[in-house]
C-alpha cells in the first residue's frame, strides 16, 4: 500500500478532481436548462437540449487543459520550481503527456454527446417548421420572429428548408463540421500505429489543432440555441401562458405579451483565452531558441545504424537525462523530432543519438553524410535547430540514494547522460554525491546495438576499478532475443576475463530479467530506503516494472517508478 500511494496517489488525486469538475459542470448545466427561462426552448427541443448543453461545458473547460500539457518551457519552469519543495509533485509534471491523451479523449467524448444531441435538436426544429399547426405551442413559437427576425427562437425560418441547409449557412453550422473534423483527424492521427508508422503524418495533421481552436472560439457566435429574455419573462410567465398562447400580444386585455428570446453570449473564448496566451509564448520562446545558431563539431556512425551529433550553442544549459527538438531545415522546415541528450552537464558540448529508422533519420544521416567513410568538413554539414532542453523524470536520478537504471535498446541514451556525470562527479572530481548505488540493466535484441554504449561502459568499469569504487554502479546486459543454448558457441569465452561480446568483465547474459527476482534482491540489500526505478523503453516493459515498483514491500522499502515520457 505504501509503494501505491508513493507512486500512484497524487496521480489518483489529480484523475479523480479532473473527473468531479467534469461531472459537475455536466451536471451544473444540465440542470441550469431546465429553468424557467429556457421552458419554450425545452417545448421545441426536450430534454435534448441540456444533452446539448452540458457536454459543450465540458468541452470549454478540457479544451482550457488540453495545451496546458504541451507548454514544455512552462512545464520546465514549473518542474524546477516544484522539485525543491515536492519530488512526488514534480513527478506529476512528467505524465504531462500521458494527461494530454486523457484530456483529449475526453473531448471526443463531449463532441460526440454534443453532435449526438444537437442532431435531434434539429430535427425537433424542422419537425415544429413542418407541422403547420396553429393550435400547436411548437409551431407558434416557431414563428415568433417572422418578420425583423430579431426575436426568433427556431433557427429554421421557414419549411422550405432543411437542417442541412442551416448547417452549413450558419456560423454555428460551418464551425461545428470544422472542429468536428479536425478533431477526428487529430485523434485518429495519434493512435500508436500511425504514430510510430507514419510520425509526419501525425505531425501534420496535429497542427490542425490551429483550426480546432479558431472554430471553436467562433461556433457560439451565431447563438442558435435561445431562451426567454429575463424582460420578457416579466411579461410572459411560462406556467400561466403557456397554456394561452392564442390570447399572446391580443388587445383583448392579456396578461400575457408575445415572448421575445435571446442566445447567450459566447462563452468559450473566456475559458481558452489565457491557454492560448500561454501556448503562443511558448512558441515564440521555441521560435527565438531556434534561431539561435547551433554547430555540429562532430559527427560518428556507430555500426549499429546509430549517428551521434556532437552540437554546441551559446548559453546552451542542461541537466542529466533532458530532451531536445531538433529540426534540420534542409529536410524538413516544419518537421521537430524529440532526441534525449546524451551527453554530460559537465562536458563543454551536448551530444544526441538519433538512430536511423524513417524518412526523416534517413534524410538526416545523408545531410551528415553519415553514409560516407571520408570525414566532412564543417561547413558542409547541414545546419540544425535546437528547440530546449526540457526536463525529464531522469532529473530526479541523483535524488535518491538507491537507483535502478532500466533501458532497452536505444532507450538507454538518458542514462548515457547519468552514467557519464557520476563519472565526472564521484570518478574524476571526487564529488560527493547523494547517491549511493546504480543498478543499472540494458535490455538489446541484438549484438549490434552495444556497439555505440560499450565504449562508455568500458571506460566507466576502468576507471571504477582503478579508484576502487566498483561496488557503486551494478550493471547487467541482457541479450533478449538470444537463449541460453543459442549462445552455447560463446561459452568456450566466458572462462575469459572480458565477456566477448561487450568487452566487459560482467557477462552478458541471455533471455529476459527476472524482475521479481532482480527487485526482491534490491529490496534485501537496502531495507527502508527509497529506491528510484527509471525506464525509457517500450510500455510493456513499463507496465511491467510499474508493477513490481507496486507489489514490492519488503524490508520497507518504497520503489518509486519514473519512466521517460516525451
Amino acid at each position: 500500500m505504501g509503494n501505491f500511494a508513493a507512486n500512484e496517489g497524487l496521480s489518483i488525486f489529480v484523475i479523480l478532481v479532473w473527473l468531479g469538475i467534469n461531472a459537475f459542470l455536466f451536471v451544473h448545466f444540465y440542470m441550469a436548462f431546465l429553468l424557467e427561462r429556457w421552458f419554450y426552448t425545452r417545448v421545441l427541443l426536450g430534454h435534448a437540449l441540456s444533452w446539448a448543453r452540458a457536454p459543450a461545458a465540458c468541452l470549454n473547460f478540457n479544451c482550457m487543459l488540453i495545451l496546458l500539457p504541451v507548454c514544455r518551457n512552462l512545464l520546465s519552469f514549473l518542474r524546477g520550481t516544484i522539485q525543491c519543495c515536492s519530488r512526488t509533485a514534480a513527478r506529476q509534471l512528467d505524465r504531462n503527456i500521458t494527461f494530454h491523451k486523457m484530456v483529449a479523449y475526453m473531448i471526443a467524448f463531449h463532441t460526440a454527446v454534443h453532435i449526438i444531441a444537437h442532431l435531434f435538436n434539429f430535427e425537433y426544429f424542422m419537425d415544429a417548421q413542418l407541422n403547420r399547426n396553429s393550435s400547436l405551442l411548437p409551431f407558434v413559437l416557431s414563428e415568433i420572429g417572422s418578420g425583423d427576425n430579431a426575436s426568433f427562437l427556431n433557427p429554421i425560418r421557414t419549411n422550405d428548408t432543411s437542417p442541412t441547409f442551416v448547417l452549413f449557412t450558419s456560423i454555428a453550422g460551418v464551425t461545428g463540421v470544422a472542429i468536428t473534423l479536425a478533431l477526428i483527424l487529430i485523434v485518429t492521427s495519434s493512435m500508436e500505429v500511425i504514430r510510430r508508422s507514419y510520425f509526419e503524418v501525425f505531425w501534420y495533421t496535429h497542427h490542425l489543432f490551429i483550426i480546432f481552436f479558431i472554430g471553436l472560439v467562433f461556433h457560439g457566435a451565431g447563438r442558435i440555441v435561445r431562451g426567454q429574455t429575463f424582460d420578457s419573462l416579466r411579461t410572459n410567465d411560462p406556467e400561466e401562458c403557456s397554456s394561452r398562447f392564442e390570447e399572446w400580444g391580443s388587445d383583448n386585455g392579456s396578461t400575457c405579451a408575445v415572448p421575445r428570446f435571446a442566445g447567450n453570449p459566447p462563452q468559450t473564448w473566456k475559458w481558452v483565452l489565457g491557454p492560448m496566451i500561454l501556448y503562443v509564448c511558448e512558441r515564440i520562446v521555441r521560435f527565438y531558441r531556434s534561431h539561435q545558431k547551433v554547430v555540429i563539431t562532430k559527427v560518428v556512425m556507430h555500426p549499429s545504424k546509430t549517428l551521434e551529433l556532437q552540437m554546441k550553442r551559446k548559453g546552451f544549459h542542461m541537466e542529466v537525462g533532458q530532451y531536445v527538438f531538433i529540426q534540420c531545415p534542409s529536410v524538413s522546415r516544419l518537421e521537430w523530432h524529440p532526441f534525449t541528450l546524451t551527453s554530460a552537464p559537465e562536458e563543454d558540448y551536448f551530444s544526441a543519438h538519433i538512430r536511423i529508422v524513417g524518412d526523416w533519420t534517413e534524410a538526416l544521416h545523408k545531410a551528415c553524410a553519415g553514409d560516407k567513410a571520408q570525414p566532412q568538413d564543417a561547413w558542409k554539414l547541414p545546419k540544425l535547430a535546437i528547440d530546449g532542453p526540457f526536463g525529464t523524470a531522469s532529473e530526479d536520478v541523483f535524488g535518491y540514494e538507491v537507483v535502478m537504471l532500466v533501458g532497452a535498446g536505444i532507450g538507454v541514451t538518458p542514462f548515457a547522460s547519468i552514467l557519464k556525470s557520476v563519472w565526472y562527479k564521484r570518478i574524476q572530481n571526487n564529488q560527493d554525491v547523494f547517491t549511493k548505488k546504480i543498478y543499472f540493466y540494458w535490455l538489446c535484441p541484438e549484438t549490434q546495438a552495444f556497439e555505440w554504449f560499450a565504449d562508455l561502459l568500458q571506460s566507466l568499469e576502468a576507471q571504477m576499478t582503478e579508484k576502487g569504487v566498483t561496488d557503486f554502479l551494478s550493471y547487467n546486459i541482457y541479450l533478449t532475443r538470444w537463449k541460453e543454448s543459442e549462445a552455447a558457441h560463446f561459452r568456450v569465452h566466458h572462462e575469459a576475463e572480458n565477456d566477448p561480446i561487450t568487452g566487459l568483465k560482467q557477462k552478458t547474459l541471455y533471455g529476459k530479467p527476472n524482475w521479481d527476482n532482480e527487485f526482491g534482491n534490491v529490496a534485501a540489500k537496502h531495507p527502508g530506503t527509497k529506491v528510484g526505478v527509471f525506464l525509457c523503453g517500450p510500455p510493456q516493459l513499463g507496465k511491467s516494472l510499474e508493477k513490481q515498483s507496486l507489489s514490492h514491500t519488503e524490508g520497507d522499502v518504497k520503489f518509486i517508478f519514473n519512466k521517460e515520457n516525451f
